[in-house]
C-alpha cells in the first residue's frame, strides 16, 4: 500500500436508466466523479455510451450483470440464469448455487461473462475497470470466468468490496477475493467506501469520507440519479448521493488535501 492519498469516485450502474446517465454526466462535468460502471445490457446504455464520449475525464468500466438484469446473450442461450420472461433471477443465493452446482449453469454464465466484456469492446472505449452487480463477483466462478475474459479484454483494475471496520463472511470473502485478483496482477483498491451508506452517500457522508481518507488507493462508490426510475431500489436516496458528488465543499476538501484524484486508469499498475 502507497502512504499517498489516492482516491477513485465511481457510479454503478450507468446505462440503467437516463436518470442514472444525466447524473453522471452531471457529476463528471461539474464535481468529483472520477468513473462509471456501464451495464451494457441497460435500457439506457446506448445512451450512456454516447454521453461517455464527451466525457475524456470519465474512466468508463463493465458493471457484469447476472442478477436483477437483462442477458446480453439470448435467454434461451443462458436458461439456467433466467426466468420464464428471459430475465436473470432476482434470487442471488439460487443463481451462485445453480454456478456451483451445475456444470451447464456454469458454461452459460461463462458464455455471459464473455458475452459483455465484448459487448463493451464494440463500444470502443478504454476499458477502465471492471466490477459485478450486487458484487457478484465474489463467488469464486464468477471471479474465475472474469479473470479469463479479462486477459482477453484488457482489465487492469477491479473493486473487492473492503470496507474498513466492516466484518463477516462477505468481507472475508472480499479480502481473499482482493488477495486472488493482485496475485493475478490487477489493481485493486486498498478500500472501498460506500457499502455500508449505499444508497444514502448523502453530502455530510461524502466530506465525512474525504476529510478521513486513508493512506493508499481509496474508492469511493455509488449511486446517482437524477429522480427515481422504473426498477430503481426501494428508499435509495439516488439524488442525495448526486447532490454529495457536486457539493462544492468536497472538491475543494479534496484540492485542499493534496489526494490525487481520478479514474482506475491513472492508479493502475502496468500491464
Amino acid at each position: 500500500m502507497t502512504t499517498a492519498r489516492q482516491l477513485v469516485v465511481t457510479a454503478d450502474d450507468f446505462g440503467v436508466s437516463l436518470a442514472v446517465n444525466e447524473a453522471v454526466e452531471q457529476a463528471n462535468s461539474d464535481g468529483i466523479l472520477t468513473a462509471a460502471s456501464l451495464m451494457v445490457a441497460g435500457d439506457a446504455a446506448a445512451d450512456a455510451v454516447e454521453r461517455a464520449w464527451r466525457l475524456p475525464e470519465l474512466g468508463v468500466g463493465l458493471h457484469l450483470v447476472l442478477v436483477e438484469g437483462r442477458p446480453i446473450l439470448p435467454p434461451e442461450q443462458v436458461p439456467a440464469l433466467v426466468d420464464a420472461d428471459g430475465q436473470f433471477h432476482t434470487n442471488m443465493v439460487r443463481t451462485a448455487f445453480a454456478i456451483a452446482l451445475s456444470p451447464a449453469a456454469r458454461r452459460q454464465m461463462q458464455a455471459e461473462v464473455e458475452a459483455q466484456f465484448a459487448a463493451f469492446a464494440a463500444t470502443g472505449l478504454p476499458l477502465d475497470h471492471v466490477n459485478a452487480h450486487k458484487h457478484f463477483h465474489l463467488h469464486p466462478m464468477i471471479a474465475s470466468a472474469i479473470l479469463k475474459a479479462g486477459q482477453k479484454y484488457g482489465v487492469r483494475s477491479i473493486r473487492a468490496p473492503i470496507e474498513p471496520g466492516r466484518k463477516g463472511v462477505e468481507s472475508w470473502w472480499a479480502k481473499r477475493l482482493r488477495s486472488r485478483l493482485r496475485r493475478a496482477g490487477l489493481t485493486v483498491p486498498d478500500q472501498v467506501f460506500g457499502l455500508a451508506w449505499s444508497g444514502a452517500f448523502d453530502t455530510a457522508r461524502m466530506r465525512e469520507a474525504i476529510e478521513a481518507l486513508p493512506p493508499g488507493l481509496t474508492e469511493i462508490y455509488t449511486h446517482p440519479a437524477t429522480e427515481a426510475y422504473p426498477g430503481s431500489a426501494p428508499g435509495y436516496r439516488y439524488r442525495d448521493e448526486l447532490d454529495a458528488l457536486v457539493d462544492p465543499v468536497a472538491k475543494s476538501l479534496l484540492l485542499g488535501k493534496g489526494v490525487a484524484h481520478g479514474s482506475f486508469s491513472r492508479f493502475a499498475r502496468a500491464p
